[in-house]
Protein backbone atom coordinates (compact mmCIF):
# COMPACT_ATOMS: atom_id res chain seq x y z
CA UNK A 1 0.00 0.00 0.00
CA UNK A 2 1.18 3.54 -0.71
CA UNK A 3 -0.02 6.73 0.92
CA UNK A 4 0.58 10.29 -0.21
CA UNK A 5 2.27 12.40 2.47
CA UNK A 6 2.83 16.13 2.68
CA UNK A 7 6.48 16.90 1.90
CA UNK A 8 6.68 19.80 4.38
CA UNK A 9 5.57 17.46 7.18
CA UNK A 10 8.19 14.79 6.40
CA UNK A 11 11.87 14.47 7.27
CA UNK A 12 12.58 14.94 3.54
CA UNK A 13 11.00 18.41 3.45
CA UNK A 14 14.23 20.30 2.71
CA UNK A 15 15.38 17.72 0.16
CA UNK A 16 11.99 17.92 -1.59
CA UNK A 17 12.26 21.71 -1.76
CA UNK A 18 15.80 21.62 -3.13
CA UNK A 19 15.73 18.68 -5.51
CA UNK A 20 12.18 17.96 -6.68
CA UNK A 21 12.39 20.48 -9.51
CA UNK A 22 16.01 19.71 -10.35
CA UNK A 23 16.56 18.60 -13.98
CA UNK A 24 19.07 16.00 -12.75
CA UNK A 25 18.25 14.88 -9.19
CA UNK A 26 19.80 11.41 -9.47
CA UNK A 27 23.03 10.54 -7.65
CA UNK A 28 25.24 7.50 -8.31
CA UNK A 29 27.62 5.89 -5.81
CA UNK A 30 29.93 2.98 -6.66
CA UNK A 31 31.35 0.47 -4.18
CA UNK A 32 33.33 -2.72 -4.76
CA UNK A 33 31.84 -5.54 -2.70
CA UNK A 34 33.35 -8.80 -1.52
CA UNK A 35 30.90 -11.39 -2.89
CA UNK A 36 32.90 -14.54 -2.13
CA UNK A 37 30.36 -15.66 0.47
CA UNK A 38 27.47 -15.05 -1.92
CA UNK A 39 29.11 -17.18 -4.63
CA UNK A 40 29.75 -20.04 -2.18
CA UNK A 41 26.25 -20.07 -0.70
CA UNK A 42 24.71 -19.80 -4.17
CA UNK A 43 26.60 -22.87 -5.39
CA UNK A 44 26.05 -24.82 -2.17
CA UNK A 45 22.28 -24.24 -2.12
CA UNK A 46 21.74 -24.46 -5.88
CA UNK A 47 20.31 -20.93 -6.00
CA UNK A 48 20.99 -18.35 -8.68
CA UNK A 49 23.60 -15.74 -7.79
CA UNK A 50 21.45 -12.93 -9.21
CA UNK A 51 18.42 -14.04 -7.17
CA UNK A 52 20.48 -14.06 -3.98
CA UNK A 53 21.94 -10.65 -4.79
CA UNK A 54 18.41 -9.31 -5.27
CA UNK A 55 17.31 -10.80 -1.95
CA UNK A 56 20.27 -9.21 -0.16
CA UNK A 57 19.36 -5.85 -1.73
CA UNK A 58 15.77 -6.14 -0.49
CA UNK A 59 16.93 -7.31 2.95
CA UNK A 60 19.27 -4.33 3.21
CA UNK A 61 16.73 -1.79 1.96
CA UNK A 62 14.21 -2.99 4.55
CA UNK A 63 16.65 -1.75 7.23
CA UNK A 64 16.99 1.77 5.79
CA UNK A 65 13.97 3.96 6.54
CA UNK A 66 14.43 6.24 3.53
CA UNK A 67 13.65 3.40 1.11
CA UNK A 68 9.99 3.49 2.15
CA UNK A 69 9.46 7.05 0.83
CA UNK A 70 9.62 7.96 -2.87
CA UNK A 71 8.80 11.00 -5.02
CA UNK A 72 6.36 10.16 -7.84
CA UNK A 73 4.90 12.67 -10.32
CA UNK A 74 5.84 15.63 -8.14
CA UNK A 75 4.30 14.13 -5.00
CA UNK A 76 5.79 12.25 -2.06
CA UNK A 77 4.54 8.80 -1.13
CA UNK A 78 5.05 6.48 1.82
CA UNK A 79 5.08 2.72 1.15
CA UNK A 80 4.71 -0.19 3.54
CA UNK A 81 6.13 -2.89 1.24
CA UNK A 82 9.26 -3.31 -0.89
CA UNK A 83 9.87 -5.17 -4.15
CA UNK A 84 12.93 -5.81 -6.29
CA UNK A 85 12.71 -5.39 -10.04
CA UNK A 86 14.70 -7.56 -12.44
CA UNK A 87 15.16 -7.32 -16.19
CA UNK A 88 14.46 -10.61 -17.98
CA UNK A 89 15.52 -11.72 -21.46
CA UNK A 90 12.32 -12.97 -23.04
CA UNK A 91 11.60 -15.64 -25.64
CA UNK A 92 11.29 -13.09 -28.45
CA UNK A 93 14.83 -11.84 -27.93
CA UNK A 94 13.78 -8.66 -26.13
CA UNK A 95 13.56 -7.79 -22.47
CA UNK A 96 10.71 -7.69 -19.97
CA UNK A 97 10.52 -6.04 -16.57
CA UNK A 98 9.50 -8.08 -13.54
CA UNK A 99 8.77 -6.94 -9.95
CA UNK A 100 9.46 -9.50 -7.21
CA UNK A 101 7.82 -8.82 -3.81
CA UNK A 102 10.43 -8.83 -1.06
CA UNK A 103 10.13 -11.16 1.91
CA UNK A 104 12.60 -12.02 4.67
CA UNK A 105 12.04 -15.68 3.76
CA UNK A 106 14.69 -16.33 1.10
CA UNK A 107 13.06 -19.63 0.11
CA UNK A 108 9.77 -17.86 -0.65
CA UNK A 109 11.60 -15.05 -2.45
CA UNK A 110 13.40 -17.67 -4.55
CA UNK A 111 10.11 -19.36 -5.49
CA UNK A 112 8.58 -16.01 -6.47
CA UNK A 113 11.73 -15.04 -8.39
CA UNK A 114 11.79 -18.27 -10.42
CA UNK A 115 8.05 -18.25 -11.11
CA UNK A 116 7.69 -14.58 -12.04
CA UNK A 117 10.83 -14.34 -14.17
CA UNK A 118 9.88 -17.53 -16.05
CA UNK A 119 6.42 -16.10 -16.70
CA UNK A 120 7.88 -12.81 -17.94
CA UNK A 121 10.32 -14.64 -20.22
CA UNK A 122 7.71 -16.97 -21.69
CA UNK A 123 4.87 -14.47 -22.09
CA UNK A 124 7.10 -11.53 -23.07
CA UNK A 125 5.11 -9.29 -20.72
CA UNK A 126 6.28 -6.95 -17.99
CA UNK A 127 4.69 -7.11 -14.54
CA UNK A 128 4.57 -4.27 -12.01
CA UNK A 129 3.67 -3.97 -8.33
CA UNK A 130 2.33 -0.43 -8.15
CA UNK A 131 1.70 -0.42 -4.39
CA UNK A 132 5.30 -1.41 -3.60
CA UNK A 133 8.39 0.77 -3.39
CA UNK A 134 10.40 -0.96 -6.10
CA UNK A 135 14.19 -1.15 -6.19
CA UNK A 136 15.39 -1.58 -9.74
CA UNK A 137 18.27 -3.90 -10.59
CA UNK A 138 20.25 -4.61 -13.73
CA UNK A 139 22.76 -7.46 -13.87
CA UNK A 140 25.02 -7.38 -16.91
CA UNK A 141 26.93 -10.53 -16.08
CA UNK A 142 28.42 -11.07 -19.54
CA UNK A 143 31.41 -8.85 -18.76
CA UNK A 144 33.30 -7.24 -15.90
CA UNK A 145 32.33 -3.60 -15.38
CA UNK A 146 33.89 -0.89 -13.24
CA UNK A 147 30.87 1.41 -13.11
CA UNK A 148 27.37 1.81 -14.55
CA UNK A 149 25.49 5.10 -14.70
CA UNK A 150 21.85 4.66 -15.65
CA UNK A 151 19.82 7.01 -17.84
CA UNK A 152 17.67 9.54 -16.00
CA UNK A 153 14.01 9.97 -16.87
CA UNK A 154 11.38 11.83 -14.87
CA UNK A 155 9.12 8.82 -15.43
CA UNK A 156 11.26 6.69 -13.12
CA UNK A 157 12.56 7.97 -9.76
CA UNK A 158 13.12 4.59 -8.11
CA UNK A 159 16.51 3.58 -6.72
CA UNK A 160 18.56 1.32 -8.98
CA UNK A 161 21.34 -1.18 -8.19
CA UNK A 162 23.49 -2.37 -11.10
CA UNK A 163 26.44 -4.72 -11.49
CA UNK A 164 28.42 -6.76 -14.00
CA UNK A 165 30.33 -10.05 -13.80
CA UNK A 166 32.07 -10.74 -10.50
CA UNK A 167 35.86 -11.01 -10.44
CA UNK A 168 37.61 -14.04 -9.04
CA UNK A 169 40.93 -13.33 -7.32
CA UNK A 170 43.34 -15.52 -5.39
CA UNK A 171 41.87 -14.58 -2.01
CA UNK A 172 38.72 -12.59 -2.83
CA UNK A 173 35.83 -12.53 -5.26
CA UNK A 174 34.77 -8.94 -5.81
CA UNK A 175 32.13 -7.07 -7.77
CA UNK A 176 31.72 -3.29 -8.28
CA UNK A 177 28.14 -2.21 -7.63
CA UNK A 178 26.59 1.05 -8.82
CA UNK A 179 23.75 2.49 -6.76
CA UNK A 180 21.65 5.29 -8.24
CA UNK A 181 19.04 7.13 -6.16
CA UNK A 182 16.83 10.22 -6.23
CA UNK A 183 18.13 12.96 -3.93
CA UNK A 184 14.62 13.64 -2.63
CA UNK A 185 14.40 10.06 -1.39
CA UNK A 186 17.72 10.01 0.44
CA UNK A 187 21.06 11.73 0.92
CA UNK A 188 24.55 10.42 0.24
CA UNK A 189 24.92 9.32 3.86
CA UNK A 190 21.83 7.11 3.66
CA UNK A 191 23.04 5.64 0.36
CA UNK A 192 26.49 4.95 1.81
CA UNK A 193 24.88 3.22 4.80
CA UNK A 194 22.83 1.09 2.41
CA UNK A 195 25.98 -0.08 0.61
CA UNK A 196 27.75 -0.80 3.91
CA UNK A 197 24.82 -2.87 5.20
CA UNK A 198 24.58 -4.66 1.85
CA UNK A 199 28.20 -5.75 2.24
CA UNK A 200 27.49 -7.05 5.77
CA UNK A 201 24.39 -8.94 4.64
CA UNK A 202 26.44 -10.66 1.93
CA UNK A 203 29.32 -11.50 4.29
CA UNK A 204 27.04 -13.01 6.96
CA UNK A 205 24.73 -14.84 4.58
CA UNK A 206 23.92 -18.31 5.89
Amino acid sequence: MKTEIQPHESIRAEAFRMWMASPMPMVTLVKTLDVCRLVKVSKRNGMKFTMMMCWCIGKTASQVEEFFTLPVDGKLYRYDKLAVNVIVENSEGGISSCDIPFTDDIQQFNRDYLSLTAQAANECKSSFLNDYMVIGTSAMIQTELDCIVNQYTDQFCNPMVMWGKYRKGMFKTTMPVSFQFHHVQMDGGHASRFLDILQKEILFLC
